[in-house]
């Protein structure tokens, strides 16, 4: 459970996030503090309002209220007027933030190493088929680098896209549900490669609805209910406890 210290300066700072949809709110008055090290672990039933937070977290959609800082930058924040479209974040800052969502990201018809290769265009990574190839190997699919992403199983699509999300090397890394369709080898094996991230200084936020997966690599929990925490602060020692104040908290 690698961390940070208090005094180290926050990598991610979001203040009092509300996400609207006419009437509706998906997030309300959400703060979060993330520093290098940190893995936030955020659980909530389905509806919570947590994707929503992570779209906000990676620049892709702006708050109706509060704001996002990575590294002391602003990332979002000016609310939405009616119709409003919202600017990409920064590419400068979107550089640092690597993001594991619903979507893959992939394209079916490319081969696992073409979407890859691509991704490191996009980046602008020197050698994007050498980062392909070792970003395939990293995950355990060197072996697939040919086959197109539609012949892949569910679970070694999620690979490729865990691969996709942290090809170049991001500082803050977003994961909803990252787990999906892994056996356990494949969860070990990607548990494992985000310890690593941890300790050389990189910062997680992990969704997910099944806490065990998740439980070792986390230094803070979290569970939102309603676009609301309800619970926010360090893991604490016992898995058992927080699962019991979830429950707790989710039948309120």
């Amino acid at each position: 459970m690698p961390s940070s210290t208090p005094s180290e300066p926050a990598l991610l700072e979001a203040s009092d996030l509300e996400r609207r949809f006419g009437a509706a709110r998906a997030l309300r008055g959400v703060s979060l503090t993330v520093r290098a090290g940190e893995c936030h672990l955020v659980a909530g039933p389905n509806g919570a309002g947590k994707s929503t937070l992570l779209r906000l977290l990676a620049g892709l959609a702006r708050p109706s209220a509060g704001t996002v800082l990575l590294e002391g930058r602003r990332l979002a924040g000016r609310p939405l007027r009616a119709r409003q479209v919202a600017p990409p974040a920064e590419p400068a800052l979107r550089r640092h933030i690597g993001l594991l969502s619903h979507q893959s990201q992939l394209y079916d018809d490319l081969t696992a190493g073409e979407n890859l290769a691509f991704a490191a265009r996009l980046h602008g990574l020197d050698h994007p088929e050498d980062r392909a190839r070792s970003g395939l190997a990293a995950v355990g699919l060197a072996e697939r680098a040919d086959t197109p992403v539609r012949k892949l199983s569910r679970g070694m699509i999620q690979r490729v896209a865990f691969a996709r999300a942290i090809l170049h090397e991001p500082r803050l890394i977003l994961l909803d549900e990252p787990f999906t369709g892994m056996d356990p080898v494949s969860s070990d094996a990607v548990r494992e490669r985000l310890d690593a991230l941890l300790r050389t200084g990189c910062a997680l936020v992990l969704v997910t609805h099944d806490v065990l997966e998740a439980w070792e690599l986390a230094s803070h929990a979290h569970v939102m209910v309603r676009g609301e925490w309800m619970r926010s602060g360090p893991r604490g020692a016992s898995m058992d406890g927080f699962l019991h104040e979830y429950r707790e908290v989710v039948r309120a």
